[in-house]
């Protein structure tokens, strides 16, 4: 008779073709935060063919779903994502993210009486700065969850996540507008106000943490040269190593817009774009089992350097982690010297490489699920 963790490997197994069509059907009609409707229709489908109940729209959000299967004691959840950037589409993977869960929840049901498990899906939209697992956290998602997994694209593998607490802040100027040349002692410029913070927070540097990241884009300064421009808005993030150490940090950052409020007259106006995001608080446990289970499949994971960075990035699954039991490892796509968040990246999201990664990561996800009923 086989095992559990020989009888969920065939499954994923035979599913196969089918995960990597749904990896490849994302990664080819990418879309953005909030907007990801024909995503989460196609993500949850593999499931309900399989027997799972399935909620679309779940809490009231239009593009998270929910799919449930079993009534074992001990629930495993795996968290789909599926949202592209804005730009560069799937550069971050999540169309892998997605498949291997859902891979790695069919493995799970095969054996969900056996082991004793209740296998949850949740089809979580908008990780990239929306903060759609905060949504649903706050709506009464993930409670009681024994534990919570799912496993990110990265160039090489690396087991532990341990990324940065960010904020997204909406930044939004407002001046007047008038002839650059013939009036220009009327007008209140708003891009120059940029140009203030953006200098005051290069200064800042010099006395932020080591760790500390400030970062945005100005996404509209003005309409035509010879007018001076009245409104103008951008997006900034504030990443530090704790919630807590961003909570000190975020003021003086805001400091530095509201001196270019002042220096240039206009009003200034910030609006976050979702809560912020937490650091990462692992299961030890249930790390050592996926990365035992993960080298038993020949995976090798990379020394720190710079290859392996991309376990600090900010996830949102790090507030679902200070909730509940949590694993996020990075498994590598060989990409390099392609990173994350570079088009080059996108094109190695599919592939024979990728396609590896998402059968050994949906196969990983299910075998630590099975270790955490043994």
């Amino acid at each position: 008779m086989a095992t559990p963790k020989a009888a969920s490997r065939a499954v994923i197994d035979r599913h196969a073709d089918e995960l990597i069509q749904l990896s490849e059907r994302l990664h080819a009609d990418p879309e953005t935060a909030w907007e990801e409707h024909r995503a989460a229709a196609a993500v949850p489908e593999p499931l309900d063919r399989a027997g799972f109940a399935v909620t679309a729209k779940y809490l009231g959000l239009d593009t998270a779903f929910h799919a449930s299967f079993g009534s074992g004691p001990t629930r495993i959840a795996l968290c789909a994502e599926y949202d592209a950037l804005p730009g560069l589409g799937h550069a971050c993977g999540h169309n892998l993210i997605a498949a291997s869960s859902i891979g790695a929840a069919l493995g799970l049901a095969a054996v969900a009486d056996e082991i004793g498990v209740t296998v949850e899906v949740y089809g979580t939209p908008a990780e990239e700065g929306g903060g759609g697992k905060i949504e649903l956290l706050e709506r009464g998602a993930f409670a009681g969850v024994d534990l919570a997994m799912m496993v990110h694209p990265a160039p090489v593998d690396v087991a532990e996540a341990r990324p940065f607490a960010v904020s997204h802040s909406k930044i939004s100027y407002t001046g007047k507008s008038a002839h650059a040349a013939a009036y220009p002692e009327a007008g209140v410029n708003a891009a120059d106000a940029f140009t203030v913070a953006q200098v005051a927070i290069g200064l800042l540097r010099q006395q932020l943490p080591a760790s500390a990241r400030v970062h945005g884009i100005v996404t509209h300064a003005g309409d035509a040269p010879n007018a001076i421009p009245e409104h103008a808005s951008g997006r900034w993030y504030v990443r530090a190593e704790t919630l807590a150490e961003l909570s000190t940090l975020e003021p003086r950052v805001m400091r530095a817009f509201e001196a270019g409020a002042l220096a240039t007259g206009c009003e200034l106006t910030v609006e976050p774009e979702s809560k912020p995001y937490a650091e990462f608080r692992a299961d030890e446990t249930a790390l050592a089992a996926y990365r035992a289970n993960a080298l038993e499949l020949g995976r090798e994971f990379a020394p720190d350097g710079t290859a392996s960075r991309m376990n600090r990035a900010s996830t949102d699954m790090g507030n679902v982690s200070q909730v509940v039991p949590a694993i996020h490892p990075y498994i590598g796509i060989g990409s390099l010297p392609a990173i994350n968040h570079q088009r080059e990246f996108a094109a190695h999201c599919v592939g024979g490489t990728a396609e590896r990664a998402l059968l050994d990561g949906a196969i990983a996800l299910a075998w630590t699920g099975v270790d955490r009923t043994s």
